[in-house]
């Protein structure tokens, strides 16, 4: 009886043990979990802490000498193409430069002047390129004209154009060195458009952006097949078609319109027009509304009287314009449509309008209204010396490129606007 209790109890020591022994098992499997929870924990509160709000950045994408316009081919997604003011262009390839310019036509284009407005101006890229390789390049010649000329990319390397390929396709005589605009784009439409300046001198004197039969100080618009001898063809629907005056001119009483862009999202069209002493602007408006425009110059400079001489009613006055001091020189602009620049902390900046300002280094901001003045301007807290251009690609991403760097002799540099999230 003895050794039979004996078993009893040491049976039950070790049913206690093994019970003692799974408690103690889950209990520490139960800590292993609440530690890997707050370590999740933890870690996701340094994350936070980390990273903070969103906010935008410049981040550089290529160096180079006097950069002045960028711009993509339809339906490319990785090259990048840079005009340079000394005339060439050059590729940007997964935001690598390449050596080798795409295109070299330094020899064609005089490229010293007041005010940066000589050299070459921007190139373009028709719907079709992909097919048909042609493109479009403007520049102020040797003779001080505006120029728009037709190339060929080369049937052996897509990098590299045929300088041979040449064809003239539009020539405008500028009767002094200033204020000769030249941005040319395709628009929607699929229709060559181009940017002329009045052609100075200052204060149009001879109001040259009024005269429909000169084009200087207008909006052009063409399609660059040549037709019935002629190196171009008209667009059937162009105001001045049948009616006094030339039949290239879609809107007119534009000063040095340096840039502009069209904001598909909402078939608009936004025009940054350098101002002679007084104001700089930007006209932005429907593209249906701009056909025929007049925008005034040099009978107003912004919302202000300069000349005279024309109803208020009968021009088309700028959403914004902004005064000279510390500004001199408009560069705009975009619409930004990136999607990536969404949420920032502060403010929501996509579908605001982007342009900037040459003397203040500065990029700004307005919310556009169609019809309307525009909404309050805004500040980037940026500070980019000799800026000369803002660019889009396909994606929507803004660039801002710089003509040079600090010392005279430096060279510019192709920033791509990005967000970034805030160390806190």
């Amino acid at each position: 009886m003895a050794r039979s209790t004996g078993l009893s109890r040491g049976a039950a020591d070790a049913r206690t043990v093994r019970t003692t022994l799974s408690r103690r098992r889950i209990e520490t499997f139960v800590a292993a979990l609440v530690a890997i929870g707050a370590a999740t924990v933890g870690i996701a509160v340094q994350e936070g802490r980390t990273l903070g709000p969103k906010f935008v950045t410049l981040e550089r994408v290529a160096r180079m000498r006097e950069p002045v316009y960028l711009t993509q081919p339809p339906g490319q997604s990785s090259n990048l193409y840079v005009v340079q003011q000394r005339g060439a262009v050059r590729i940007i390839a997964d935001d690598h430069l390449l050596q080798r310019p795409f295109l070299d036509i330094h020899r064609l284009v005089k490229h010293s002047g007041p005010s940066g407005d000589q050299g070459m101006a921007a190139i373009a890229f028709p719907p079709d390129y992909a097919r048909t390789g042609l493109f479009y390049v403007s520049y102020n010649d040797r003779q001080d004209n505006l120029q728009v000329d037709e190339y060929r990319r080369s049937l052996d390397d897509r990098l590299v154009a045929d300088p041979s390929s040449r064809r003239p396709v539009l020539t405008i005589p500028e009767p002094t060195a200033a204020h000769h605009g030249g941005l040319i784009a395709f628009g929607p439409d699929g229709y060559l458009w181009l940017a002329a300046g009045d052609g100075g001198p200052a204060g149009d004197p001879a109001a040259n952006a009024q005269n429909l039969g000169l084009l200087l100080g207008k909006l052009l618009r063409i399609d660059p097949t040549p037709s019935d001898g002629r190196p171009y063809t008209i667009p059937p629907d162009n105001p001045l078609v049948g009616r006094p005056g030339r039949d290239e001119i879609w809107a007119y009483g534009l000063r040095n319109p340096r840039r502009f862009s069209f904001d598909r999202p909402t078939d608009s069209l936004a025009i940054g027009d350098v101002g002679n002493d007084r104001y700089e602007e930007i006209d932005y408006l429907p593209i249906a509304r701009s056909r025929g425009a007049n925008f005034g110059w040099p009978a107003y400079e912004g919302f202000a009287v300069f000349h005279g001489g024309i109803p208020r009613r009968a021009t088309v006055f700028p959403a914004l314009a902004y005064p000279h001091d510390p500004g001199c020189a408009v560069t705009g602009g975009y619409v930004v449509r990136d999607p990536r620049l969404a949420r920032i902390r502060g403010r929501e900046i996509v579908g605001d309008f982007m342009f900037a300002d040459y003397c203040t280094g500065k990029l700004y901001g307005f919310r556009p209204r169609l019809g309307r003045r525009a909404g309050k301007q805004r500040s980037f807290r940026f500070n980019i010396r000799y800026l000369s251009s803002l660019a889009e690609d396909n994606a929507g991403h803004i660039y801002v490129l710089t003509e040079r760097g600090v010392n005279r002799n430096s060279k510019g540099s192709v920033y791509r606007l990005v967000p970034f999230r805030k160390e806190i």
